[in-house]
């Protein structure tokens, strides 16, 4: 039975009075009203479509549905869309230099999660994706924030189709959902040359979907296990004959329950694109998407980890800290507009204006405390609270990008200018009754009495602008040389008030350089090198509630890429070093609140190895993954960020069986090896004194998929993950955590056109 509340509010410095009566409840098991119209009336015009166009004949009907190539009218300074391709690898990617380079001409580690690997696997949330992502962590600290690792330190840099949007807080909030993307890149290293910030960990860009000439549409039905349902509809094609204005509209909607107790969620999207040519060199792009995601009885924080004696505690998957009137609502807007005009001589001018709210309303139940075997209380408290938040970004960039001729050969140039402006606002209400001993976990059904939101407020309000200068040029001194140079120069300027201090920090002049060298050694071989600076703004206080200074370093790459089978296949072998000072690490919780004050760290580092594949190994047969070594230290040798594993290892695979080319099966395994904290020292028991570690043990998740073509057009797909019912921890990124999901099954009927 689905647990009914008050609807949140998504405007801020709205909250929801606690003694609030709604005499309109609603629940969680509703879609909507435009999402669920829309469905009907785009479900309809397609049926209306294929009645009027007499059907829809397949090619070799008789053995397989052939996949038909995706027309997108995208220019050639434009990456192809993966979607249609049936391929878990792409020929090239911008995410590194706005150019379009092909994998083996990138001078970094990419990874690619395609259309088609999505939809195989059924990842449908960010969080899904980037567990499949080699080299990646995704660290779900709670039900509905999640922070991401690479190489050791945390993801800060994101791209929308390139464009960098500045990451001023942190962490996610809810869970981002992938309908609308074509595909996600994850560019692992520094890449300050498009994002504005040198962090050395990874670059995740979001590729969104594009209006094809053609006209295509599908449908998705999917079922799973704690009453997990979704529809999704995409329709997409030309709107005039001449197939200057073409559109498209991704709509989709999950609600489901969780194997946590009391948790559910309900999540709607709705994405709109429009492309006009103008003339023949002129084309105007619009859009925009929305997504809201209602959660009740979200965790906030987790599960203790330990005792007062050192031991540690086990619980069920399914327990949760979370009481039955606990929300946490959020909503994502993100519009953009989009003019690029290409000249005769193969130069391009584009410019590209985003805005994107993220909001967040939320009731909220925090345990904290440790307990005690000894006594007969549970030595757990409670700590409520009502949390809004609202950021309110605004990004310009315009770049040219084109070739050019020198020393008798052609080369290749990009040149822009980037500007954003970020608005964060974020308020806490206290409730009343905060220390009050809660019952047992292992007895705890979520009932708490809602209480009066009296007991103090705390927040902040803070602009954050940035604007930056960036040029790169790809030479070909030689036909098997390429140099990829390139610099960007960045101010920054950030003000406001947090928790009650006031504060400004500027930096100008900030110059991150950037030079690659790739060499064909071989037709199918390339060595390469990169190094870049790093200049990483952070958004962390310390405990006297002023903003550390950016982290400053740098990173050096070398490896060796390959493409085989007559490039059907990406292969990479890569070796990394990074340096950093001023990281901020955690050293503390301001006294009488849970909001953590922070230290910058000298001398951390950070170097290792990966191995990664992605393509057709044979006919029929797609492979993606690769295992990750890192090693992290700081300036005295010792091991630093031990809750990131040394070693991961991600595959994905999927086969066509010969004979029945109707039926596809694939599997993926998620592999890590032990991670541990520290958790400071036992305070009773026979080991009082001695330090207590939290540890979670290597583990490994299986997951299986198939796929049958039954009809044409129609598919069914079937997805078993964690076949094995591993019970392990989320994360040891905090000193809370909570258990992942065990074995699960989902259905998923797909119709397309």
């Amino acid at each position: 039975m689905a647990t009914q509340r008050c609807p949140g509010k998504f405007a801020p410095r709205l909250f929801p009075s606690s003694s609030q009566t709604c005499s309109a409840r609603r629940s969680v098991r509703h879609a909507p009203p435009y999402v669920a119209n829309g469905l009907a009336y785009w479900i309809a015009a397609l049926s209306l479509g294929l009645l009027a166009s007499g059907g829809v004949a397949a090619e070799d009907s008789d053995d397989v549905q052939v996949l038909q190539p995706v027309t997108v009218n995208a220019k050639t300074s434009e990456a192809a869309p993966s979607e249609g391709s049936g391929s878990y690898r792409t020929k090239s990617s911008n995410t590194a230099s706005r150019m379009n380079l092909s994998l083996r001409e990138t001078p970094q580690s990419v990874s690619v999660i395609t259309r088609t690997q999505l939809q195989d696997f059924a990842l449908t949330d960010i969080n899904d994706v980037l567990a499949y992502s080699p080299g990646v962590t995704v660290e779900q600290v709670e039900t509905d924030r999640t922070y991401f690792t690479a190489r050791g330190f945390d993801i800060t840099n994101f791209q929308l189709d390139g464009i960098g949007v500045p990451f001023v807080y942190g962490n996610l909030y809810g869970d981002i959902d992938t309908a609308i993307y074509d595909r996600i890149e994850v560019l692992r290293g520094a890449n300050g040359l498009m994002t504005g910030t040198g962090t050395p960990s990874a670059t995740v860009n979001f590729v969104r979907k594009r209006p094809t000439t053609d006209p295509q549409a599908s449908v998705g039905l999917s079922y799973g296990s704690w009453d997990n349902r979704r529809v999704d509809a995409d329709i997409s094609g030309a709107l005039l004959e001449s197939e200057r204005v073409r559109g498209r509209l991704v709509v989709s909607y999950q609600d489901k329950e969780s194997y946590l107790d009391r948790y559910e969620q309900e999540k709607t999207l709705f994405y709109g694109v429009v492309e006009a040519d103008l003339n023949d060199s002129t084309t105007l792009t619009l859009g925009h998407s929305r997504q809201d995601t209602l959660s009740n009885s979200p965790m906030w924080g987790a599960l203790p980890l330990y005792r007062t004696d050192g031991s540690a505690t086990d619980y069920d998957a399914s327990v949760s800290t979370a009481t039955d009137w606990a929300y946490w609502d959020g909503r994502i807007d993100s519009s953009f507009a989009e003019l690029a005009y290409d000249f005769a001589n193969g130069w391009r001018v584009k410019g590209v204006l985003t805005r994107q709210q993220v909001k967040a309303d939320t009731k909220l139940f925090y345990v904290y405390g440790t307990p005690n075997p000894d006594t007969s209380g549970s030595d757990l408290y409670a700590y409520p609270s009502l949390y809004g938040f609202d950021n309110e970004q605004w990004i310009a960039d315009v770049y040219a990008t084109g070739p050019f001729t020198l020393g008798g050969r052609e080369h290749e140039a990009v040149i822009g200018l980037n500007w954003s402006k970020s608005e964060v606002w974020d308020e806490s209400k206290y409730g009343a009754g905060i220390g009050t001993e809660i019952d047992d976990i292992d007895d705890w059904d979520g009932d708490y009495p809602d209480p009066e939101y009296n007991a103090g407020v705390a927040g902040s309000e803070f602009t954050d602008k940035r604007r930056s200068l960036y040029a790169a040029t790809r030479l070909k001194p030689m036909d098997r040389l390429t140099l990829i140079t390139g610099f960007r120069v960045t101010d920054l300027d950030s003000s406001g008030v947090t928790y009650g201090d006031s504060k400004k920090e500027t930096q100008s002049g900030e110059v991150v350089p950037y030079a690659g060298v790739v060499a064909d050694i071989h037709e199918n071989h390339s060595v390469y090198v990169s190094y870049t600076k790093i200049f990483d703004p952070q958004f962390k206080d310390d405990i006297d509630h002023n903003r550390i200074a950016p982290v400053k370093g740098d990173n050096i790459e070398a490896g060796l890429k390959s493409e085989l089978f007559n490039e059907r296949l990406n292969t990479t072998v890569a070796v990394f070093k990074t340096e950093q000072d001023n990281v901020a690490e955690v050293a503390g919780v301001y006294p009488g609140t849970s909001t953590n004050y922070y230290k910058g760290v000298d001398g951390v580092s950070s170097q290792g190895y990966e191995l990664e594949i992605a393509g057709e190994v044979s006919p029929g047969w797609e492979v993606a993954g690769g295992f990750t070594y890192v090693s992290i230290e700081d300036k005295d040798g010792e091991d630093a960020k031990t809750y990131v594993p040394r070693r991961m290892l991600r595959l994905s695979s999927s086969y066509r069986v010969p004979g029945l080319e109707r039926l596809k099966v694939g599997a993926s395994l998620s592999w890590q090896d032990d991670i541990y904290r520290e958790q400071g020292v036992a305070t009773t028991g026979p080991n009082a004194g001695e330090s207590i570690r939290t540890t979670q043990e290597d583990y490994m998740l299986v997951n299986l998929m198939a796929k049958y073509d039954f009809m044409d057009n129609w598919s069914a797909t079937v997805n078993l993950d964690n076949i094995t019912d591993e019970k392990y921890l989320n994360s040891l990124y905090w000193a809370q955590s909570y258990y992942g999901a065990p074995r699960s099954a989902k259905l998923t009927v797909n119709w397309t056109y």
